[in-house]
């Protein structure tokens, strides 16, 4: 990965779905339900602390600086994730870069020249992401963009320029990013370009800008070319709906000779391809039958892809240098599990590694690649090694019209002595849904994953279709499909660990965050007989409302919503998005539910919960609501996460039977705001009045 698309992927990563926030417990509750055998096993496992999962890790976001004289990572300083620095001769000098004490910095980077530390901070969740900077000789800090209601983007990084960036602000417009020319040394913002209309903009490395894209009718994007600074009339490359997901602008080389693509226009799965800038002539790198080329891994100085990823049932990165080759493999022989490259030096001769055991914490390296030598950075969570931490098992699990539907699958404790993947006996599940829903579930350690098996549940994350990274006609499939065959995808899922004996029919439990706070409400609504009870982490429960108050840096691309979900502005889509909506079935409610959600939340507004909420109590339908006033979309403190993971394994455990640690004095430690029904929770009435 160049030091250029670092830049660039560290805002995109900013706006990636959610998962479901996770939970974690204690002490058994009586009245388990799980057939005895299960029950014992459980029993009989130690408990994973709340703390030692969704706590803050010790160490994250390990780096090398593009010189290699300075290491770098987040870790807590008064229980909020800061950024400190070390010596790469020396990690124990290490002093603290950055002063957040209410929200954890979110994503940082280094500054081209290795003088500075640059990083992203919103306020309370809204998403309006500024640019600050420290310096390291001084340790003096400041805001870049010192602007109110404003949310960065990068929109380019050099290689060989290395004391400016192209940045996009929306203080001007708040629906369109103007792009700017900013000098890292000084600070001074040169306007570059005001953004009359297109979503997006592509620079080479000498920040020249190349492309601008914008929304075109047929649901996919038209790309310009843009040239001394004059942008087309026509567009040269153009998809439609079809492709609009998965093909994609991959970045110049140095030089400017190649552009390369993801692409899966003439294809299903994303290829990678090479243009030559001089003639046009595309050829394919790379391309897999399964799903899209994933992730590159390019020269820190040319800029050369020399290593890809695919992703279907697990990640695999095949090398096209031959050194790179080795030294992937040399790594592969001495790392148990999943490994992969999260920094590395501009001469490439160190690399930052981090390693996924699977069933222990990730550890970080730093690899020394002429030395041949690997040494500890740090654990992330040392609190877990020798936990009790699952194997997960990736799935495929066949829809009822054929497709295939890429799955994982944790199982409690002593539930599955001869590890094939099935408990001796069938146990209370959790499906848990990822967010999106133009996203995708991975393997690998996932915190939802080991704390829910540790109170005692099976635990299904289900790739359905409209999920991506699996070829566009399995995205395309959803379309339209909002509360249908996306459902259906995961009723599915469902029926499949009832009949194999993974889940017990009557103590299945769905839960989620954004889509997946909808898919719960949806299962409530539409299937109110499969499910024991739910859980909704912000997820809107009127699609009508979600598109009418989405943030307006989202109104230029409106029409792939409209497409993908229902067009309100036709009779036939306003009564598909009336008709897939929750909160017009609520009488159907039979089961259980908590709402978690994020008052600042620019995505799904609080109102999508609010209106769920008021409308079940005035039905006299029971509910438990749980607002958090500093929060956005999921939640970013430790202190609330815990709070609502406490209150969610408690709502579990009564409804599934599960293990589930006390409320206890999580409540007060949080902000967390219990509107109402907090009597449908054991020991949250006594918790919320402390």
């Amino acid at each position: 990965m160049t030091r250029r698309t670092r830049l660039l992927t560290s805002i995109a990563m900013l706006t990636a779905a959610i998962s479901a926030p996770a939970i974690a417990n204690d002490a058994p509750q009586s009245g388990e339900t799980m057939p005895n055998a299960a029950a014992d096993a459980v029993k009989s496992t130690p408990l994973i602390p709340r703390d030692a999962l969704y706590g803050n890790p010790t160490r994250s976001t390990g780096l090398v600086s593009p010189d290699g004289k300075w290491i770098s990572w987040l870790a807590p300083h008064e229980g909020v994730m800061n950024v400190f620095i070390a010596p790469a001769g020396d990690p124990t000098a290490a002093r603290r870069m950055t002063n957040a004490t209410q929200r954890p910095i979110p994503q940082y980077f280094w500054a081209p020249k290795s003088d500075s530390i640059l990083y992203v901070q919103d306020k309370a969740g809204d998403e309006n992401y500024l640019l600050y900077q420290v310096n390291l000789a001084s340790g003096e800090e400041r805001n870049l963009t010192p602007f109110e209601d404003t949310r960065l983007q990068i929109v380019g990084a050099s290689n060989t320029i290395k004391d400016q960036v192209l940045i996009g602000l929306n203080n001007r417009d708040a629906r369109l990013h103007d792009v700017h020319l900013l000098n890292l040394d000084t600070g001074e913002l040169k306007l570059v370009l005001q953004n009359e209309g297109y979503l997006g903009f592509l620079a080479d490395d000498s920040l020249t800008l190349r492309w601008a894209m914008a929304a075109n009718a047929a649901g996919g994007m038209d790309m310009f070319e843009i040239t001394d600074g004059t942008i087309a009339e026509t567009p040269r490359e153009s998809t439609t709906l079809d492709d609009a997901l998965s093909t994609s602008t991959a970045g110049y080389t140095t030089d400017g000779k190649t552009l390369y693509w993801l692409d899966s226009r003439d294809r299903n799965t994303a290829a990678l391809i090479a243009e030559d800038t001089t003639t046009g002539e595309k050829r394919i790198i790379a391309e897999d039958p399964r799903a899209d080329i994933g992730g590159t891994m390019q020269n820190p100085v040319t800029g050369e892809v020399e290593a890809y990823s695919v992703n279907y049932l697990t990640n695999r990165w095949t090398a096209l240098d031959p050194q790179i080759g080795a030294s992937l493999e040399w790594l592969d022989a001495r790392l148990e599990g999943d490994f992969g490259v999260q920094s590395r030096t501009e001469d490439d001769s160190k690399w930052v590694v981090w390693n996924d055991p699977l069933t222990s914490p990730t550890k970080v390296y730093l690899y020394d690649r002429p030395a041949g030598t690997l040494t500890e950075f740090y654990t992330s969570r040392p609190e877990l090694v020798g936990a009790p931490l699952q194997p997960m098992h990736a799935l495929e699990i066949p829809a009822r019209d054929g497709l295939t539907l890429v799955s994982y699958l944790t199982l409690p404790p002593g539930s599955d002595p001869d590890g094939d993947g099935v408990p001796d006996q069938a146990t209370p599940m959790v499906l848990l849904v990822h967010g999106g829903p133009w996203a995708r579930d991975s393997y690998g350690f996932n915190r939802a994953h080991q704390w829910l098996a540790n109170r005692g549940y099976a635990v299904l994350s289900v790739n359905f279709r409209g999920s991506t990274g699996l070829g566009k006609n399995f995205i395309n499939a959803g379309n339209l499909e909002w509360a249908g065959k996306m459902h259906d995808d995961l009723i599915d899922a469902v029926n499949w660990a009832v009949e194999r004996g993974v889940a017990q029919k009557d103590k299945v439990a769905i839960m989620g965050g954004s889509y997946g706070g909808y898919a719960t409400l949806v299962g409530l609504t539409y299937t109110p007989e499969t499910f024991a009870c739910g859980v909704d982490i912000v997820g809107p429960s009127n699609l009508e409302t979600l598109l009418a108050t989405i943030p307006p840096y989202w109104e230029p691309q409106v029409k792939q919503f409209h497409d993908r979900m229902g067009n309100p502005g036709t009779p036939e889509g306003l009564q598909l998005l009336k008709d897939r909506s929750p909160l017009h079935r609520i009488d159907a409610i039979v089961r259980p539910l908590l709402i978690g959600q994020g008052a600042n939340d620019p995505r799904v507004k609080q109102s999508e919960s609010d209106q769920i909420a008021q409308a079940m109590q005035a039905a006299d339908i029971p509910v438990t609501y749980v607002v958090f006033p500093d929060e956005g979309h999921g939640f970013a403190r430790p202190e609330n996460n815990i709070a609502f993971n406490a209150i969610t394994e408690n709502f579990l455990a009564t409804c599934l039977g599960g293990r589930a640690e006390p409320v206890g004095g999580t409540l007060p430690a949080s902000t967390a705001q219990i509107v109402t029904g907090a009597e449908f929770v054991a020991g949250l009435t006594p918790a919320a009045n402390n």
